[in-house]
């Protein structure tokens, strides 16, 4: 008798299974679903991997009029996509894949035997198949991924070597699924990483950063980041990250820069507000530019001067060979750049500084206050304290001051239209001047009222002309 939590899922892929029954084909459920079923965890992705005997050509035959819509994009990969209800589908064909020395994509065979498909598979805990076409759903389990489960233990089906030869990204797929499943690598894994990490340069830069992008929003992400980059793995794609092992300073006492980041980026957690992502991003880039302005003053320690700046600039390149789209670039640089704005402000700001902050930051506000407060890494109690109430009382005022002046969305007191009007000159050069001006006056001063800023911009105007 099949476990309650496995009932769902088997009744549910039931009409699919039996039409692949009826074609005289076995289907196989695989992968990620398998691994969490075993161990008891909710299914709640949107998606089934499943693998099959059938070619493509047969997959789609038996899909028709099963499913509510069917996608046949990854077909020369062997992969059939559907759609049921909300349900998506990803049928294979069983297969076993491998890259060529000098490619950067893989030869796709295909094979009639789901073991030799299972081996072929990243890891023993993916490498579970659920028979739905048996006459009772079993479990193939070729390489013991159940035992190596309940161990907590990361393998290969064959040798890691062989493994990661037939795609290098296992490699750093390795460092999700120990931050994921909190499963320790053994020590032959960690040595082929170490030996072929060079190998990851085979790997599209999309793919890379596909990975990258899911291990850094994992829930122990210290751990993934540390095992990449002390293999190696982080030298090919994220090299400024390794570079950030700095000796501490014996005077002020800094963190060892590398070990600070693991920290604040450790410190976003999900239920934080603004793009969790986004922030995680800005927390490992934030600190980048610290190698290349990292200055050590007699007698007076090690200093960082303008590493936000060099940092963004940094991160920009980064991330655009990383083939991050401009959005995420733009909004990263943006937080790594801000990254220090707060610590120049004091107690009791004004509402000019405060206006400045907030246009400073725009659309990354949040993940910027964010970013502060996880900035904080020290054991002090007293400096941590100090820290959360200043960034309350600017998060206090910045919430009066929007309510006063919809700070969301600060601009000038009057448009382009009305000051050409006003003025009685034509589109050009002044107007420009005219509304930096203008800008100059919303953010030290606020609303002033129609009368009193068209007054202002009068004797602005007068001194114009008199130059």
């Amino acid at each position: 008798m099949q476990p309650a939590r496995f009932q769902a899922v088997i009744a549910e892929l039931a009409p699919i299974t039996d039409a692949f029954v009826q074609a005289g084909y076995r289907l196989f459920i695989v992968g990620g679903t398998v691994r969490d079923l075993m161990l008891g965890r909710e299914v709640t992705e949107l998606d089934f991997d499943l693998t099959t005997n059938a070619l493509p050509d047969a997959v789609k035959t038996i899909l028709e009029g099963k499913v509510d819509a069917l996608w046949t994009q990854g077909e020369r990969f062997g992969t059939i996509a559907a759609l049921r209800g909300t349900r998506s589908l990803e049928i294979t064909t069983h297969r076993a894949e491998a890259y060529s020395p000098d490619s950067r994509k893989p030869e796709v065979k295909f094979s009639d035997s789901v073991l030799v498909d299972l081996s072929r598979r990243d890891f023993t805990i993916n490498a579970m198949a659920l028979e739905l076409t048996a006459a009772s759903p079993q479990l193939v389990d070729p390489h013991g991924g159940m035992d190596d489960l309940l161990s907590r233990r990361l393998r290969t089906p064959l040798s890691p070597e062989e493994s990661f030869n037939d795609d290098p990204l296992r490699m750093l797929r390795a460092a999700r699924f120990m931050a994921t499943l909190s499963v320790v690598p053994d020590d032959a894994l960690v040595s082929a990483v170490r030996t072929m990490n060079d190998r990851l340069q085979i790997v599209s830069a999309e793919r890379i950063r596909t990975e990258f992008d899911r291990m850094i929003v994992t829930d122990s992400v210290t751990m993934a980041l540390r095992f990449a980059v002390e293999t190696g793995l982080t030298t090919h794609f994220l090299p400024e990250l390794p570079a950030l092992s700095l000796e501490q300073d014996p005077i002020h006492r800094h963190k060892d820069v590398l070990t600070h980041t693991f920290a604040v980026v450790e410190n976003v957690r999900k239920e934080m507000p603004g793009d969790f992502r986004i922030t995680r991003l800005a927390a490992l880039f934030h600190d980048i530019g610290k190698p290349r302005t990292r200055k050590v003053l007699a007698g007076k320690g090690m200093t960082f001067y303008h590493h936000e700046v060099v940092g963004a600039k940094m991160t920009r390149k980064r991330m655009r060979e990383m083939h991050y789209s401009n959005e995420d670039i733009r909004r990263v640089s943006e937080l790594v750049f801000l990254s220090g704005r707060f610590h120049t402000y004091q107690m009791g700001w004004t509402d000019s500084a405060v206006r400045r902050y907030v246009r400073d930051a725009g659309d990354v506000l949040t993940e910027l206050n964010v970013l502060v407060r996880c900035d904080c890494t020290t054991r002090s109690e007293r400096k941590v304290d100090a820290l959360n109430l200043r960034m309350t009382e600017l998060e206090e005022r910045i919430d009066e001051l929007a309510q006063k002046e919809e700070l969301a969305a600060l601009r000038p007191e009057l448009d382009g239209t009305a000051v050409m009007e006003h003025l009685g000159i034509t589109p050009g050069r002044a107007v420009g001047e005219a509304m930096d001006f203008l800008m100059e006056i919303r953010l030290d001063e606020g609303l002033l009222g129609d009368a009193e800023i068209r007054k202002r911009l009068d004797a602005w105007w007068a001194t114009q002309q008199a130059r």
